[in-house]
């Protein structure tokens, strides 16, 4: 268990607050390192970090505001990547090649964020279940500014409107929430699989990804070329 100093326990300044938010979502980070976030009650982190849960409260709303919180890094920090793996332009391809490019870049990206794919599958089901009406506001903000990156992003690569990209950046959050837990089942499903020839989760999940964003990706661009026509 993680301790924490008694000055530490009694801190009342912003820098002290901030210090014992950080040490809060460290240890949130750690255990996510060693189980799935459905297994990880708020005794055990507060236990991690060795503070009561009445304490870790008083920083956190709940036990899921702590994760969500956890997401919102992680997501930025898988943005910052992106934009390097993705470049700055993309030249047209024939056929829809370059969209199949953009596609297969996010998805193989996004598939190496392991503990970035397992929040957003629990995101609307669990993790905005139990918090305030203003850690939802926050975090909801904060999600609208990271799907308008992305959605920027990609118009960098591909001609759409703003509102196209956008609708493709909230897509790659609902197919992944959608993809992520059939990519990893439980031992008797995963048994069972294999059984059958399916592909290992890995590969489905990257696989199965890449096909429904191509396909998002192809039908925007069809859209707005006959929006353009008309």
């Amino acid at each position: 268990m993680r301790r924490v100093s008694p000055d530490f326990q009694r801190a009342r300044r912003p820098e002290q607050v901030e210090a014992r938010r950080t040490a809060i979502l460290g240890s949130a980070r750690e255990l996510l390192a060693e189980r799935p976030v459905s297994q990880i009650s708020l005794r055990e982190l507060s236990d991690r970090v060795g503070l009561a849960k009445s304490n870790v409260l008083r920083y956190f709303d709940s036990r899921e505001a702590i994760f969500l919180e956890v997401l919102d890094s992680i997501w930025v920090a898988w943005l910052d990547e992106l934009e390097t793996e993705l470049g700055t332009s993309s030249d047209a391809k024939p056929g829809y090649e370059r969209e199949v490019r953009v596609a297969t870049v996010i998805a193989t990206s996004i598939s190496r964020q392991r503990l970035l794919c397992e929040l957003i599958s629990t995101m609307a089901a669990v993790l905005e279940r139990n918090i305030s009406v203003e850690t939802a506001r926050t975090f909801k903000s904060r999600a609208g500014e990271r799907t308008e990156r992305l959605a920027d992003v990609v118009r960098t690569q591909v001609p759409l409107g703003a509102e196209a990209a956008g609708h493709f950046a909230k897509a790659v959050f609902i197919l992944v929430a959608g993809l992520w837990p059939y990519a990893n089942p439980g031992e008797a499903v995963a048994t069972v699989l294999a059984e059958r020839g399916a592909p290992a989760g890995p590969e489905m999940f990257v696989a199965g990804l890449t096909e429904g964003l191509a396909n998002q990706l192809v039908g925007l661009v069809v859209r707005a070329g006959q929006s353009l026509g008309r």
